[in-house]
């Protein structure tokens, strides 16, 4: 108020924190699922890139929400990968994940040289344009309304409206379905047998163990189903952020993620909280 910087708070900042925040906190929620079943994963960058190719590759093949599918099947291979090392040949959590991350960027390359033609406007280093992204939408009378309030520049309640602003207007269809993933995956860990018995095995798994509950297959699940965030988190940044991948734009989002999990207490809504903290920062800068 003082400064004039009405930026600082603006629908558009808020807008953009929020796009910026997505694939930290998908990384997180990532992470959250690994380690909750016992397994460190440092290899959620290399998923994310591994998310980001083929999200781009399938979106510009088929369409934006194949790239959406593809995107976490990539993923999920790759924490494929990590799962057998870590789990069934028992390497060391953080040597498999640093060897996920080389694994990816390099195999990656390797697959844009190998597929991307000169005429197809890709390359070694990117991947062709999508030309359809996901839309998006308006919430109907609560848009223009914040946006109004906004407009009034009244201190705080249009600061507050602008960030509601930022939440209702010109969302993406795909942000909608991640931020829904939020209180699904506080639902499925604490509020199911299933989220019991993954949890169980990493804090006590000789515990669940003499209780029926497949430890191994477990870890599995979770593992798998982090690099399935991960990637879904580098797809993200293809067919909503910017439309094309580019070698190296997760640009250490993924650790970041793990950083977020740390700030959240290992919490879905801990986690959101930590990724928001890094999205608002990433807004200002641009």
């Amino acid at each position: 108020a003082i400064t004039g910087t009405t930026e600082l708070t603006s629908s558009g900042t808020w807008g953009a924190a929020i796009r910026l925040a997505i694939p930290i906190m998908l990384a997180g929620l990532g992470g959250l699922f690994s380690e909750r079943s016992g397994v460190v994963n440092i290899g959620l960058e290399g998923m994310m890139i591994a998310g980001a190719w083929f999200g781009a590759w399938a979106g510009w093949s088929f369409g934006p929400w194949y790239g959406v599918v593809f995107g976490v099947i990539g993923g999920g291979i790759f924490g494929l990968i990590h799962a057998v090392a870590t789990v069934t040949f028992a390497v060391d959590h953080i040597v498999s994940g640093v060897a996920i991350n080389m694994l990816a960027a390099g195999a990656m390359r390797f697959l844009s040289v190998v597929i991307y033609s000169p005429e197809s406007g890709g390359g070694a280093t990117q991947s062709p344009r999508i030309q359809s992204p996901i839309g998006t939408f308006n919430v109907p009378l609560l848009s223009d309304a914040f946006t109004w309030i906004e407009d009034q520049a009244i201190f705080f309640i249009s600061d507050l409206a602008g960030l509601l602003a930022g939440f209702t207007t010109r969302m993406s269809w795909l942000t909608l379905v991640t931020l829904l993933i939020i209180p699904l995956t506080w639902w499925v860990l604490w509020r199911t047998a299933w989220g019991l018995r993954l949890r169980s095995c990493g804090e006590n798994p000789y515990a669940a163990e003499s209780l029926g509950v497949p430890v191994l297959r477990m870890k599995y699940y979770g593992v798998v189903i982090s690099g399935g965030l991960a990637g879904l988190g580098g797809a993200y940044l293809v067919v909503v952020q910017a439309g094309i991948y580019r070698e190296g734009m997760t640009a250490g989002r993924g650790f970041i993620g793990l950083a977020s999990l740390i700030f959240g207490n290992w919490y879905p809504f801990g986690v959101a909280a930590g990724a928001a903290v890094f999205g608002y920062a990433d807004a200002l800068s641009l």
